[in-house]
């Protein structure tokens, strides 16, 4: 059929797109077909999934996937319980949408019980590793803190001492120039002056008048 065909077309396209390294394009493209998210059939519906997946952007599949999944048409289709699991396991859950899944899962009527508490265990223990991985980020975060500060103390503290020392060199030298005769300190000057200008055969100070 001609459904069927388009379907089969939008594969190939996926896959070109995917190929050149132009993903980004792939549901901009496949949309301007079907319009909108709910009229995406399952093959394409599943391929945009694990593309998206696949180069770790699922955020992209977000919207979309949750209204085909929420479409009463769709729900009747027999990839509907596929496709759902799909949907949690390659988008919801690495996003860390716990609730948001558990409430898909509960709310789905092709699941059995067991099925159902399979789910919900799984999301459990996808929301148990998120919360571990969010408690070692901020553990490290915390040490980079705690180490950058210990850096920037140790810096403070050594400018510290040297402005400390320099303050006594100063003093010290400011001392010492004040004990000294008036007459020795104008006596050095004159001397000073006469090595460096007076002797100084490029001064113009030193040639005679």
């Amino acid at each position: 059929s001609s459904a069927e065909v388009k379907c089969s077309l939008c594969v190939v396209g996926i896959q070109a797109l995917a190929e050149m390294n132009r993903w980004r394009e792939v549901l901009s493209w496949v949309l301007q077909y079907y319009h909108v998210a709910e009229h995406l059939p399952p093959k394409v519906l599943e391929l945009c999934i694990l593309l998206y997946s696949k180069v770790r952007e699922p955020q992209v599949m977000l919207e979309v996937g949750s209204s085909w999944l929420r479409d009463q048409t769709n729900k009747s289709l027999p990839e509907y319980g596929s496709l759902l699991e799909l949907y949690l396991l390659h988008v919801l859950l690495p996003l860390g949408r716990f609730e948001e899944a558990e409430e898909l899962v509960r709310g789905c009527d092709v699941f059995d019980s067991e099925q159902q508490l399979a789910f919900l265990g799984t999301i459990c223990e996808s929301r148990c590793q998120w919360t571990q991985r969010e408690e070692m980020h901020l553990a490290a975060e915390e040490q980079q803190d705690a180490a950058t500060e210990s850096v920037l103390g140790a810096l403070s503290q050594k400018l510290l001492t040297m402005l400390t020392l320099l303050r006594r060199a100063l003093r010290s030298m400011s001392s010492h120039f004040c004990l000294l005769p008036y007459k020795k300190m104008l006596l050095a000057t004159f001397l000073l002056y006469l090595v460096v200008v007076r002797l100084d055969p490029a001064s113009p100070t030193s040639l005679p008048f």
